[in-house]
């Protein structure tokens, strides 16, 4: 296969028009994959030495391009593993991070917090690629149930990096929900909401006590500070009992009150 140097130069010669950067057409290249479905959602990249090998170039171009791609969202970086191609799903911004207990409380009715688990563990791969982290490297991991009135309206299954939270394993989440001690104890300065429509599986049905064909809103938070991540989290909400949505003036800042 023709060196993307070799390539630049036919270009060049054929047209006055300057040739994209070197960067651009690896970037292109690894889209035009992904766009014509030869490399699917979860498709594992060539390995920055074998793109250096098959273009003919440096690996700081070569590394340029993959940054890029990761900072647009087409692929996914995991450290110690490689790059892959990210799922491509649309997404909704929301404007804040609710205080779910407060919203319940304001409404009059009765909140309550189901602690499931609270624990540290090896982070996999989808875990590590979301905190920046390396395969394997520990994590905190919480599960936990919001009821209103007694009944589930969310199931909160929450990642933690340690290396920003080191005390997040020892709190009472009973007393101050995990949303709320990171939010008064780790200033953010970026978050990041995906919704999607899901059915939940077997054992998040009896978590939430309802049927497994019922449609849910998953929410998927990931918070920053200073450029590094805080948190990921995964709220299941029954489609039946939670609604989610924003309110915004048109010049595109949140209403608040």
């Amino acid at each position: 296969m023709p060196s993307v140097s070799s390539t630049v130069a036919s270009v060049s010669a054929a047209a006055p028009a300057p040739a994209l950067a070197l960067y651009q057409q690896i970037k292109d290249h690894i889209s035009r994959k992904i766009q014509d479905g030869s490399w699917p959602a979860g498709h594992r990249l060539p390995s920055e030495h074998e793109l250096v090998a098959q273009f003919g170039i440096s690996r700081m171009t070569v590394n340029r391009a993959l940054r890029e791609l990761s900072e647009q969202g087409r692929i996914v970086r995991v450290a110690g593993v490689g790059s892959f191609v990210a799922e491509e799903k649309p997404q909704s911004t929301l404007l804040q991070i609710a205080n779910l207990a407060s919203e319940i409380r304001q409404r009059g009715h009765d909140y309550r917090c189901e602690v499931l688990t609270v624990e540290r563990i090896s982070a996999s791969m989808e875990v590590a690629a979301a905190l920046d982290l390396r395969l394997g490297d520990s994590v905190f991991h919480s599960v936990c149930v919001h009821l209103e009135d007694g009944v589930p309206v969310q199931l909160e299954d929450r990642y933690v990096n340690p290396r920003v939270v080191p005390d997040f394993g020892a709190q009472d989440f009973t007393q101050m929900q995990p949303s709320e001690y990171l939010v008064r104890n780790v200033p953010f300065d970026q978050v990041e909401h995906v919704v999607d429509a899901v059915l939940p599986s077997a054992e998040q049905a009896e978590q939430l006590a309802m049927q497994v064909q019922q449609p849910c809103l998953l929410l998927t938070r990931r918070t920053w500070t200073r450029g590094v991540p805080v948190t990921v989290v995964r709220c299941l909400h029954p489609a039946s009992r939670y609604r989610l949505g924003s309110r915004f003036r048109a010049d595109g800042n949140p209403v608040f009150g």
